[in-house]
């Protein structure tokens, strides 16, 4: 038949011509716009939740909001929070009048309870949720159900061996089976093969990681709310009974009430601490340890411990930690008619390695001068627990070698009864007068253990008594949720570890008889990721298959010689 007989317009469907038919063709090919556009349905309320939701517990999302919380967090560290300290705020006020408003505005003050921060924070609650109970239940189905059938045709599949045997194929299956299960693989026989799979561990420590990473947030909701934190300074021969009225400083979570606070209380008998004598580490502190009696509830028996730094006293949810100590010197003070009207150890703050240390003596009642007025004394005190000699201001040494107190008293109206609150480490001198000697100068003079410092026109006396008492400065923290913090961080790095380093895969082992009445095994096997070695896997269980069912010869091979199972790593590749 010639060309032009192929063409003829007859000869084409419809009866029509060739130009006319690759015209319908090409406008059915088409991409361009038609004339009537097709309308898509609306997504709706529900459709639009959907997709919110679908979205919302998508890995990328989860992922998304923690980096966000994480950036979140930064502003919390670096300005200061009205929850740790207020005081710290304040003079950021004070010092940044431009930015605090924005930061007010922010909620940078308050970080943690922001409602930017909770947003983020449950949002990435919910997202994690989202994501774990659908894989879960998936997971369940997974363990409930069993590893695949074999595929059809094995060849394709990344690792490929087979060999001929003269054992029978269920002696080959049943060996395969032993072998499997005898490596810890899930396997069962089914139709002519035998289905194994492994490495369900590693989608197990995934869920782990992600629950793990629920419980952390739990954890750290629960500690915000209901931690408390508070100091306290104890002198040697006091106590301490876990109420808020004894703490020197405070603090809570939105959440905590005074009830919550585990009962206890303790008495702080010995303070010892131990430096290096010589060397360039000459007055590092070697030990620091606090002997206390402590008692559990209001009615416990008397317990003897000792808290040393970096380990605390556990009781219940509470936690006694060592954070600080100095000394105290025993101070009398007697008035004009050389009555005691004071009598104390006053503890005194260090401000530096040495314990050089500051403070004020205040006595607010009983005084009387000497002509019998009423009076308020307060007297600057410093302290130095190894005195260097000379003109030396500074201590020598943290230890008490030769303790010297400098005195400068004060006498007038403290301020204490004026109703604002004062710190009983500072002296207000602004109705004090300074007691002066008899060239008009300030009165201040060193003190040894045991001596006393006459104040002038028979206003009384001063005495640093042979006696240096030492307090220890104590933490108490109580976090509810810190043990389960810790247990799931814990979980969560193995679970990732888990997840990292254990590979899932299967394995197939299909043994029929052959035309010739020879025995064929094949051996597959399939990774579900990238970094699992299957081919090196599936060699070694090959290896020790064959040996249970050595090669027989094919129907063209030498009869003295018998092949050896090879893997092949994915259709067309090479051989291992």
């Amino acid at each position: 038949m010639s060309t032009t007989e192929k063409n003829r317009p007859d000869d084409l469907p419809g009866g029509g011509t060739e130009d006319q038919d690759l015209g319908a063709a090409g406008s059915q090919l088409s991409t361009a716009p038609q004339e009537e556009a097709v309308s898509l349905p609306s997504l709706g309320v529900i459709g639009w939740v959907r997709w919110f939701w679908r979205q919302l517990t998508s890995m990328r999302v989860a992922l998304l909001l923690l980096l966000l919380l994480s950036l979140g967090a930064i502003p919390g560290s670096l300005i200061p929070q009205t929850g740790a300290d207020i005081n710290k705020v304040a003079d950021f006020r004070k010092s940044h009048t431009t930015l605090a408003p924005v930061y007010d505005k922010l909620g940078l003050f308050h970080v943690y309870s922001s409602v930017w921060f909770s947003a983020i924070y449950i949002l990435l609650f919910v997202s994690l949720i989202g994501c774990i109970v659908p894989r879960t239940w998936q997971f369940v189905g997974q363990l409930r159900g069993r590893p695949p059938a074999a595929p059809k045709r094995l060849t394709r599949l990344p690792a490929y061996t087979t060999w001929r045997t003269g054992a029978d194929p269920e002696q080959v299956r049943e060996a395969a089976l032993a072998l499997l299960k005898k490596r810890r693989f899930r396997a069962h026989v089914t139709g002519d093969a035998v289905a194994a799979e492994k490495g369900y561990v590693r989608e197990l420590g995934n869920l782990v990681f992600h629950i793990a990473l629920i419980v952390l947030l739990v954890a750290f909701a629960s500690g915000q709310l209901f931690k408390s934190d508070g100091t306290k300074l104890v002198v040697e021969g006091e106590g301490f009974a876990n109420s808020i009225l004894q703490y020197d400083d405070f603090k809570s979570g939105s959440l905590f009430k005074s009830d919550d606070l585990v009962p206890f209380s303790f008495d702080l008998k010995d303070f010892q601490g131990t430096y290096e004598l010589d060397g360039p580490n000459k007055g590092t502190p070697r030990t620091f340890q606090a002997k206390i009696d402590y008692t559990r509830g209001a009615y416990g028996k008397k317990r003897p411990t000792t808290i040393k730094v970096n380990e605390p006293l556990k009781i219940d949810d509470a936690k006694v930690y060592l954070v600080s100590h100095g000394y105290a010197p025993v101070i009398t003070v007697r008035d004009g008619k050389g009555e005691v009207v004071y009598r104390q150890a006053v503890p005194l703050l260090p401000l530096d390695g040495n314990v050089s240390s500051q403070g004020v003596i205040k006595v607010m009642d009983g005084y009387r001068n000497a002509r019998g007025v009423s009076e308020q004394l307060g007297v600057k005190a410093f302290f130095l627990p190894t005195y260097g000699g000379g003109a030396s201001v500074l201590s020598q040494f943290p230890a008490l070698l030769n303790p010297v107190l400098n005195l400068e008293p004060y006498h007038g109206d403290l301020g204490v009864d004026s109703g604002l609150p004062q710190s009983v480490y500072q002296l207000d001198k602004t109705h004090m007068k300074a007691f002066e000697d008899a060239k008009g100068a300030q009165l201040r003079d060193n003190l040894r253990p045991g001596q006393t410092m006459q104040l002038p026109n028979g206003a009384g006396s001063i005495t640093f008594e042979k006696d240096v008492r030492e307090w220890a400065g104590f933490e108490i923290v109580q976090e509810p949720g810190s043990g389960w913090a810790l247990g799931g961080a814990l979980a969560a790095i193995f679970g990732l570890a888990a997840s990292l380093f254990i590979q899932r895969r299967r394995v197939w082992v299909r043994a029929v008889r052959g035309a010739d009445g020879v025995t064929v095994v094949e051996m597959a096997g399939l990774g579900r990721s990238e970094s699992a070695k299957v081919p090196e896997e599936l060699g070694d269980l090959a290896g020790i298959l064959y040996d249970q069912a050595p090669g027989a010869p094919g129907p063209d091979d030498d009869p003295a010689e018998s092949p050896d199972p090879e893997v092949v790593p994915a259709e067309g590749a090479e051989k291992k």
